[in-house]
């Protein structure tokens, strides 16, 4: 069957995520396992707010702890994300040598997760290389934003409340579609829709925090 890219959004903004739809014909086998065959990914730069996200009670504290998955090198962008905030917010640039590391963590995660949303069947590459998904970040030109820089947390809450609801269902959505899968060897298009456009959202929302832009992602999906 003859299929065309997937464009998860139409509005211009600095980061866009592609995917080259694969609906039929699918190897059952990899998608049946498809959560052991990602684990290294996992381990390296997370997965989708389902298996990320987390609460753990901390009875000692009297609160709780709030984790986002994004593996060992998403603890290295935070770092560098923390960085480039003071840098912004005194020179008014991000760092060049950190702002390509954090888009190198943002592209291979962008792969993972796609592998792991069942998007694609295609093995991910471990770090840079040719994928059927692929993430697009335009560079920032001229002085950033320092206002939006030092209250990106704050104003990034709707986004990632918004985020929360929607990881919850894309991981239903993810689910039937896996037993729709291991069925029929076709991933049902509305879904499959849905996901791109979460995962499209997502990036935008973690580009954002990981301070690469300063335009403010839309609330949609596509």
């Amino acid at each position: 069957m003859a299929t065309t890219a997937i464009h998860s959004s139409v509005a211009p903004h600095p980061v866009n995520v592609h995917v080259e739809p694969q609906l039929d014909h699918r190897d059952r086998l990899s998608v049946g396992i498809r959560i052991v065959l990602a684990l290294p990914h996992l381990i390296l730069v997370g997965g989708p707010l389902f298996l990320g996200w987390s609460w753990s009670s901390r009875e000692a504290a009297g609160g709780y702890e709030w984790s986002t998955g994004g593996g060992a090198l998403g603890a290295v962008a935070v770092v560098i994300a923390i960085i480039a905030w003071f840098a912004i917010l005194f020179t008014g640039t991000y760092p060049e040598g950190l702002r390509q590391l954090a888009e190198y963590y943002l592209r291979w995660r962008v792969r993972a997760v796609a592998y792991l949303l069942l998007l694609r069947d295609e093995y991910p590459p471990f770090g840079e290389g040719r994928y059927p998904v692929t993430c697009e970040i335009a560079h920032v030109d001229g002085p950033r934003d320092r206002l939006a820089v030092g209250f990106r947390v704050i104003l990034a809450i709707p986004h990632l409340v918004a985020l929360w609801v929607l990881g919850i269902a894309v991981g239903v959505t993810t689910v039937v579609a896996w037993f729709a899968i291991l069925l029929t060897g076709r991933f049902p298009a509305q879904l499959y829709t849905f996901a791109v456009g979460v995962l499209q959202w997502t990036t935008r929302v973690e580009a954002w925090l990981l301070l690469l832009h300063d335009g403010s992602p839309p609330f949609a999906l596509h």
